[in-house]
């Protein structure tokens, strides 16, 4: 696993020039990336690098990441398998502070109950780790982006609500 997670880094570092013409995305997005393992921190970081976004934030574990997120990311990557507290856990800490961070569950486990779970407890989407990982992040940050400019377009302004008192 190790050795097949560092070859595709290596991968992804020789192609970092050759970003898809679908990848581009808002690159002003802040995204938060929580794994502990420091293998799959580098590869998801190249992942979005790869992309185009630059404001990404590594953290080891969960509660690292909910004491900054006052920073307000946009979205979240959360894998599950993590100590002392889980990715579950994290998840509901995360959208008790926020329930408006988009965030994406990632785990090994191809147990249909976590996934639920996640799903239930405010997750926007659900990736099992090494099910070609980098185009289903992308497909999902590219949906995630699109409903953010839904929300924005659908959000009327203070001055508009304001306005449309007095037009009753």
């Amino acid at each position: 696993m190790i050795f097949s997670a560092i070859f595709i880094l290596a991968q992804l570092w020789q192609n970092s020039s050759q970003t898809p013409q679908h990848m581009n995305f808002n690159k002003d997005l802040s995204i938060f990336v929580i794994d502990d393992d420091p293998v799959c921190q580098e590869l998801y970081k190249q992942y979005l690098l790869n992309m185009g976004f630059t404001r990404i934030s590594l953290f080891d574990n969960g509660q690292q990441c909910i004491n900054e997120l006052t920073r307000k990311p946009d979205i979240i990557l959360l894998d599950h398998q993590m100590a002392p507290m889980n990715g579950m856990e994290t998840l509901k800490k995360i959208k008790r502070f926020d329930p408006d961070i988009y965030l994406i569950y990632i785990s090994a486990q191809q147990d249909m109950k976590v996934a639920i779970d996640a799903l239930k407890y405010g997750a926007f989407d659900y990736i099992i780790k090494g099910n070609m990982e980098e185009d289903l992040l992308g497909a999902i940050i590219h949906k995630i982006i699109d409903v953010m400019e839904l929300v924005a377009k659908k959000t009327p302004s203070r001055m508009n609500k304001f306005f449309s008192f007095f037009s009753l």
